[in-house]
Order: C-alpha cells, then sequence, then structure tokens
C-alpha cells in the first residue's frame, strides 16, 4: 500500500475499490457520502449547455447503471467468501437472489463498503444515498458490515414536491423520495443538531409561536417556560433556590449556574413558593426547527437553475452541506469515492473541510476541475489529481487500457479545457447532436457579434498523416467553424505541418491578431505547459 496522508485535497481517478486499497490508510477520512448507481437499468447523460447559456443537443453518457454477472462478479463474490465477517450473509444473498443482476450489484457495493468502513475513524460517519431499486439489501450489506448498533437513521429526502416519478405502472403510487443511509462507524460518531430556519410567512410557524411562545418579559420579548428538574435523581443537585423547594430528583442544573440564569433573566418564578421554578426559553433566540429524518426543505436541482449543470445524478449543494455540518468541524476529511461531478467536493470546501474526490472517468475529473477553477481552486496549488497521465508513457498507457478510447480523449480535451462532443463511450455510434469529425470544441464571441465562434477540436491516439489535417480542415470549413486544433498522441510529419501552415488565418478583429486556422499540438507539448494560440475564449461548462 502507498498511503497518503490527507494534509491536502486530493482526486483520484481509477477504480475506487484500487484507490481505496492502494493509497489509504485505516481510519483516514472522518466523512463518507457516497451516490454510488443505483441498479436502476438505465444510461444516465449530461446534457451541455452553450457559452450563451443555451442548452445544447450534445449529450455524453456519463455512466451506464446495468450491472450483470459475470467474470468479475463471480471473483468478487469468492474474495468475499473468504471473509468470515461476510460469509454467511453473501452466501444468504447468492442463495436468494441467484447469479442475477441485483446480485452483480452487492457484491460489486459488499466489496466496497468493506474498505469504506477500514478507512473510517472510529469518530466518522457513512451516508449512502440510494433509491428504492436495491435500498432493503444495501441496508442488510451496511448492517453487517457496520453492526446493527450503528445505524444511525433512514433519512427520507423529498426530492419531488409535484406528482414524483411514476414506475410506468399503472398500479403504483409516484416516487418523490430517495434514502440516505446513515451508519456510524462506533458509538464515539460526532452528531451536530442542525436546524430549518422557521419564517414568520409560515404559517406553522404562527401557529407554532402562539402555542408555545405565550409569555412575553418587561422588554417585550416572547418566551416560554421548560422544565428544570433532572430527569433522573441527582442528590448533589438537591438544593433550595430562594425559598422554591427542588423538584424530587433534583435540579438540572448546578447552584452556580442557576444563579447566572436568574442574573441573566431567564428564570420564570411561580407566585407560589410550592411551584417550580421553571427556564425561559426565548423566541428570538431559537435557532429553528430541530432537523428530523424527513428531509423535505431541501429541493432537486431544477431545470432553471443556476446550481444545474446537468450530471444526471447530481444532488443539492445544500442536501451535502447538512451532511457535512452535522457530522464533521472545520478540518475534517471528506470523502466521496464516486465523486461525479463534484458536489460533494464543492461543499466540503465551502465549509472549510479537507476533501477526497475519486472517480472512474476523466470526464468526472474534468468536469470537477472546471467548477474548482471557477471558484479560484487550482490543481497543483490548492488540491492535486493522482491517476491521471503526468507524462508520455502514461499517456500512451492511458490509451493503451481504454478500449473505447474515449477516457484518453476525455482526458486530452481537458488539457486545453475543451468540451467534449455527444458521444457515448458504451456506444460509440449513439452521437446525439454531435457533428462528424468533432471531437470536441472550444468558443469564443467577437465584439460585433451575437454569435459564438467555435473551434473545432479532434484528438488521435493513433497514426496520423497529412490527411488528418486536411480532413479536420474540412470538418473547421462544414461546420462552419473559425479555427480547428488537432491533439497528437504521435509526432505529426513535416507533411502534416505543411498542410497546417498552408491553410488560412482566422483574423479577430475582436482581439486584434491573425490566428493560424488549423494548429497541431501534441500530448507531450501539452504535458509541458503548451496552450493553442486562440482568441480568448468563453467556458462553455456542461449544465
Amino acid at each position: 500500500m502507498v498511503s497518503h496522508v490527507f494534509d491536502k485535497n486530493i482526486l483520484y481517478y481509477g477504480d475506487n475499490l484500487d484507490v481505496l486499497r492502494k493509497y489509504f490508510p485505516n481510519e483516514s477520512v472522518d466523512l463518507i457520502y457516497l451516490d454510488p448507481p443505483f441498479n436502476s437499468k438505465a444510461d444516465y447523460n449530461i446534457l451541455f449547455k452553450e457559452a450563451t447559456g443555451e442548452e445544447s443537443a450534445a449529450q455524453i453518457q456519463a455512466f451506464s447503471d446495468f450491472w450483470h454477472w459475470d467474470k468479475t462478479a463471480e471473483e468478487t463474490y469468492l474474495e468475499i467468501q473468504a471473509d468470515p465477517k461476510l460469509m454467511d450473509m453473501i452466501q444468504f444473498l447468492h442463495a436468494y437472489l441467484g447469479r442475477n443482476d441485483m446480485m452483480a450489484y452487492l457484491v460489486m457495493m459488499t466489496i466496497r463498503l468493506r474498505e469504506l468502513h477500514r478507512v473510517l475513524k472510529d469518530t466518522g460517519s457513512l451516508f449512502l444515498h440510494c433509491d428504492y431499486h436495491a435500498s432493503a439489501y444495501l441496508r442488510i450489506l451496511l448492517n453487517r458490515i457496520f453492526g446493527e448498533s450503528n445505524f444511525r437513521n433512514e433519512i427520507i429526502w423529498k426530492r419531488k414536491t409535484g406528482r414524483g416519478e411514476t414506475q410506468h405502472k399503472s398500479n403504483q403510487f409516484g416516487v418523490c423520495t430517495d434514502y440516505i443511509l446513515f451508519y456510524a462507524k462506533t458509538k464515539k460518531s460526532k452528531l451536530n443538531t442542525q436546524f430549518v430556519p422557521l419564517s414568520e410567512s409560515d404559517k406553522s410557524y404562527k401557529e407554532y409561536v402562539e402555542k408555545f411562545f405565550r409569555f412575553t418579559d418587561e422588554n417585550g420579548r416572547k418566551y416560554r417556560i421548560a422544565d428544570l428538574s433532572s430527569p433522573s435523581p441527582r442528590p448533589n443537585l438537591m438544593y433550595e433556590y430562594k425559598g422554591y423547594k427542588p423538584p424530587a430528583n433534583g435540579w438540572a442544573i448546578s447552584k452556580e449556574k442557576m444563579e447566572q440564569w436568574d442574573r441573566e433573566g431567564r428564570l420564570y418564578f411561580p407566585k407560589s413558593r410550592d411551584g417550580r421554578i421553571q427556564r425561559k426559553r426565548f423566541l428570538d433566540e431559537l435557532k429553528g426547527k430541530p432537523v428530523q429524518n424527513l428531509w423535505d426543505d431541501i429541493q432537486m436541482i431544477s431545470s432553471q437553475s443556476a446550481e444545474r449543470l446537468g450530471y444526471p445524478t447530481q444532488k443539492p449543494v445544500a442536501l451535502l452541506k447538512r451532511i457535512i455540518n452535522a457530522t464533521t468541524d472545520k478540518g475534517d476529511v471528506v470523502l466521496d469515492p464516486f465523486c461525479g461531478c463534484g458536489t460533494t467536493i464543492m461543499a466540503a470546501q465551502e465549509l472549510n473541510r479537507k476533501w477526497i474526490g475519486i472517480d472512474i472517468t476523466h470526464l468526472a475529473i474534468s468536469l470537477i476541475r472546471s467548477r474548482l477553477k471557477e471558484i479560484h481552486v487550482l490543481a497543483n496549488k490548492d488540491y492535486k489529481i493522482i491517476g491521471e497521465p503526468a507524462d508520455l508513457a502514461s499517456a500512451v498507457e492511458l490509451m493503451q487500457i481504454d478500449p473505447t478510447g474515449y477516457q484518453f480523449q476525455w482526458w486530452a480535451l481537458s488539457l486545453i479545457d475543451a468540451k467534449p462532443a455527444g458521444q457515448s463511450a458504451t456506444s460509440p455510434q449513439g452521437k446525439k447532436g454531435a457533428d462528424k469529425g468533432v471531437d470536441g470544441w472550444l468558443t469564443f464571441k467577437e465584439s460585433d457579434s451575437l454569435d459564438l465562434k467555435r473551434i473545432v477540436v479532434q484528438v488521435k491516439g493513433g497514426h496520423v498523416g497529412a490527411q488528418t489535417v486536411r480532413d479536420l480542415l474540412g470538418t473547421v470549413e462544414s461546420t462552419k467553424s473559425a479555427m480547428g486544433i488537432l491533439i497528437t498522441l504521435n509526432e505529426p510529419t513535416e507533411q502534416m505541418k505543411q498542410v497546417a501552415m498552408e491553410a488560412e488565418y482566422y483574423e479577430s478583429k475582436t482581439w486584434g491578431h491573425k490566428y493560424p486556422k488549423i494548429q497541431i499540438l501534441t500530448i507531450s507539448e501539452l504535458l509541458k505547459g503548451s496552450k493553442p494560440i486562440i482568441p480568448h475564449t468563453l467556458k462553455s461548462p456542461a449544465s
């Protein structure tokens, strides 16, 4: 194991099981939030927006939530059986479910949950976000791995306020909730009570105030009275105060505290000495209603929300902030092993927690890097990325181990902050709204035009020649783009350079320069810091 001390924020590219085993020492993180695939049997796409804010037709498949019993599932199942703690449980599930898709999903989750339990501190907590597809089975896994006594809550998140989603059957209610399974590592786990602010315009708030805050002091402050007696016998707190005798079990506070509250006007004295002193709870000091396990106050991200990125399973930042605030303190380490578009990371960054994200696609890592860059959090300065190619040899390796070529392509595009064109890693022919010959693009705007200018980007990991450059020039012309950029793994030939030089220039009136219409950049040059010579670009983020 190459253990990392998490004194710096980190993004890992790779399979989270491999990353956890290779880099994470025991008891090294304070909070784990995971929003894994739900075994929903669906493909999930990212829908991009143009720099103008308008939605583009281009989509990229982020991941496929299909699971099948294959050789990997079989080998993982046998590995789990070797664990005495998990052997009986996994055999029971196998006997009940058989070798089907659900069992393949549970095997994948079991081996990872075991590692997540290992890396969690004794004071730490885990929140697993899921839906109805597999929640019952995941609860079984977590009970065995964490122990039933460490189950804290099944949190119900009401993510839709309307009709919800039907399950395509006329005899079922619509679905408007997700489940978040909350487990602690041990009884030492921390929990900071969270509150929902009360609004004076809320009818329930008015009813609450009228019912409970029935008293007003000489300063006009509304208050309610609360019991000051101890719930259990407290012989050391059996004292008389100002002629008022103590309750049967004693007071809930010391005499020194009683005197302090008396000076601060926080005590209610009944007229009769036979009564009991009570505490004043002032309305203007009320933090709000304590959060329970039904979370119906955090809305799902709408299509019009500025927060929306178009990532298929994106969760609201407010949801992650509540979880992080409830179970961690500033400086604690937060881990998201399925970090997707990086909402956990953004919330942890804002709340001054250290964070670690893991994802198996370069598309996700690139998206997170872009989000962090927007808030001036920069790679190699404020955090490091582990698993991305750092030299030509590792870039070649990425190209060779990725049968689709899309992981290499997404990574290469990220080197110049280009947005990928629409395509699917699992279905390369299934392009929607993508221009033929376009792997990605950059956009910019001339000051005298309302239209965006497009720069076509192609990525080539294999053999290239002069015809490759001619094809790119043809794509630039057919798509009415301003320029074209060719990113190559191999060095360009002299003939390629000549064809590029013979292409026209693009002249920008706004920036007052001529730019080569076709530019060739190698991976080696980009890794050394080279950038394309282009007009000032407008970021065209995924939405």
